[in-house]
């Protein structure tokens, strides 16, 4: 008790008169924003962790350890960049147990966002079929896009300002509302707009879970949980399909989206009874709803582009080029709107900081070409070697392996070194291999050959993904966690639309090229387009059509996996310029504690 009076007092002589900070603390305050880097030890860390000078946290009564009470502070207000204050106590950090069940729930949240991104696309054919939608196909896959991207910026900063524990399970609630009302729709209007709504609460999943991550485990320590993150996305994107085929064949489409309850369900349960985070309470922050709305507005405009240019729409139409002025006027009117807002959605201090700039351009020009790559693989493999939805799945388990091996190992790897600067080279690099590789496939290219391609270009995804966001969890401060999370996704997720409407647009100027001298047989078969043409329609054909669509598939579509590789050699150099910042063994709430009790 006598400890914890002086360290009140202490912290009274330190802080001044009420409303006022004495220059050696302001000094401190400003050479910390200047780097934008976590200060290792834990006494250092505690300000800049804790939000705030002024913050005070409340300890959940589920926790079990406990913090002596600090006197109230008066006079002094959140000011721009700082969340809203905390009250009560300080947490106590949670204990191994504890983590482990908290990263049980975050992996369900995310295992439920990363499935829903590859098992609705299985079951779309037979979904357009029971409701009659197939002119809407598209934008049962936009809906839940345009809403999650427009989601990412605002979840983040929603979090850093008012406590990421409640806004990650609004973000589950939604989701799961979502998706039970998507599994109940009736027509293809009622499933586009809860397809968005689900896409509200897919936005704040991922960049939740990996936010949350940054709070409770040591910088050190997370390269463990973000390489099993990572593994969680690689498992998904071969059990989607398959998980998708099975429920849509067996039980009913509707299925694939109800699959979601169940999981969401325990993440739910998991995250409230297990997570024990500060309690914000006080002077509420302004939000930057000016900023809010433009970056909806810039968003969606960018999303649409991409996603109707050069197949709803040409590339020179109206609606195109509209699309594309009204994003270059919301970008032109976002910048100085964010420049005077007290809370800005993304605030543009960050691109100051040399790590988190170098993280998002990195990560930009990979989504253009890890996405725009992995999406054309599976029409590879079903068009041009015949397999179906399913077994194309399958088929990808190399690329998925891959990953698994990089991101696991490299996160062990991380945890047990503190080094990082060199995976993210790596895995540029051997990324470039693996397009390089798959670029020289064809028709009748072994299997074996198309499955080294995947598992390189796995490898190099594994190394290089999370660990940018790695990177950027240690390098802002610690107040703009979520921001910088959700800005590095936020930017990524854009580099992969662009990244699919280049290569689409690509891929299928070559097909119409290797059709334009089709043979008379397989004219009327093309008439409508043979981009139109499914893989369960190309084996109804006669066998010398199938030969030839095949072949022009072959033919066209390899040399798209090439369009990635300047891209990627811009982020590889990029890379190099990534600063080794030294990570932190003590987890952002234990050391606040440490620096609110005086004692480890």
């Amino acid at each position: 008790m006598e400890g914890a009076v002086l360290s009140a007092r202490a912290w009274q002589q330190l802080r001044g008169p009420a409303g006022r900070r004495l220059p050696r603390r302001r000094h401190l305050t400003a050479r910390f924003n200047a780097h934008g880097a976590e200060p290792t030890h834990p006494a250092a860390r505690s300000a800049t962790d804790l939000g705030s000078p002024a913050s005070s946290y409340r300890r959940s009564p589920s926790d079990t350890l406990a913090a002596p009470p600090q006197p109230p502070v008066r006079g002094e207000s959140t000011g721009p960049g700082q969340p809203a204050a905390h009250s009560g106590e300080a947490p106590a950090p949670h204990s191994r147990r504890q983590i482990v069940l908290v990263f049980t729930g975050l992996i369900f949240a995310v295992l439920i966002s990363a499935l829903d991104q590859t098992i609705v696309a299985t079951a779309l054919p037979t979904i357009v079929g029971d409701l009659q939608g197939l002119d809407h196909l598209s934008w049962v896959i936009t809906a839940y896009l345009l809403t999650s991207t427009i989601g990412l910026p605002i979840y983040g900063k929603l979090g850093d300002l008012l406590g990421r524990k409640n806004i990650f399970v609004f973000a589950i609630v939604v989701f799961l509302i979502g998706s039970a009302l998507s599994g109940q729709a009736h027509s293809m209007a009622e499933l586009i707009a809860y397809r968005a709504l689900q896409g509200v609460g897919g936005g704040g999943l991922i960049i939740g879970a990996q936010a949350i991550i940054g709070d409770v485990v040591s910088a050190r320590q997370r390269g463990r949980y973000m390489g099993l993150i990572g593994a969680a996305f690689g498992l998904a994107s071969v059990s989607g399909p398959l998980l998708g085929g099975y429920l849509t064949e067996y039980w009913s489409w509707r299925w694939v989206f109800y699959i979601n309850l169940p999981l969401g369900a325990i993440a739910l349960a998991v995250i409230i009874t297990s997570l024990h985070l500060p309690a914000r309470t006080g002077q509420r922050p302004p939000l930057d709803y000016p900023g809010a709305a433009l970056l909806a507005l810039t968003s969606s405009a960018l999303v649409m582009l991409t996603s109707w240019g050069g197949t709803t729409f040409p590339w020179t139409s109206p609606q195109i080029l509209g699309l594309g002025v009204l994003a270059a006027v919301g970008v032109a009117v976002f910048i100085p709107v964010e420049l005077r807002a007290a809370e800005p959605i993304l605030p543009l201090r960050l691109f100051g900081n040399r790590n988190f700039l170098v993280c998002t351009l990195v990560g930009l020009s990979v989504g253009l070409a890890m996405f725009g790559s992995i999406s054309y693989l599976p029409t590879f493999l079903q068009m041009v070697n015949g397999a179906s939805a399913t077994v194309s799945g399958l088929m990808m388990l190399p690329m998925t392996a891959g990953l698994l091996l990089t991101s696991i190992g490299t996160g062990q790897l991380i945890s047990r070194t503190g080094k990082y600067k060199i995976y993210p080279v790596l895995g540029a690099a051997v990324m470039i291999v693996g397009l390089l590789l798959l670029s020289r496939i064809s028709n009748t290219t072994p299997y074996w050959f198309t499955a080294l391609g995947m598992f390189v270009l796995g490898l190099g995804i594994g190394a290089l993904m999370q660990n940018l966001v790695l990177i950027v969890q240690n390098s802002v401060p610690a107040q703009d966690m979520g921001t910088g999370v959700s800005s590095a996704n936020y930017f990524r997720q854009m580099g992969g639309s662009l990244g699919i409407a280049v290569y689409g647009s690509f891929f299928i100027k070559r097909l119409n090229d290797q059709v334009a001298d089709a043979p008379a047989q397989a004219s009327g078969v093309l008439r409508n387009g043979v981009n139109s043409i499914s893989p369960a329609e190309l084996k109804m054909l006669p066998e010398p059509v199938q030969d030839f669509i095949a072949r022009a598939f072959g033919d066209a579509l390899p040399p798209i996996f090439l369009l990635g590789i300047p891209a990627l050699g811009a982020g590889l150099i990029l890379t190099l310029f990534i600063q080794q910042i030294p990570l932190s063994e003590t987890p952002r709430l234990a050391a606040g504690a440490e620096a609110r009790t005086g004692r480890p």
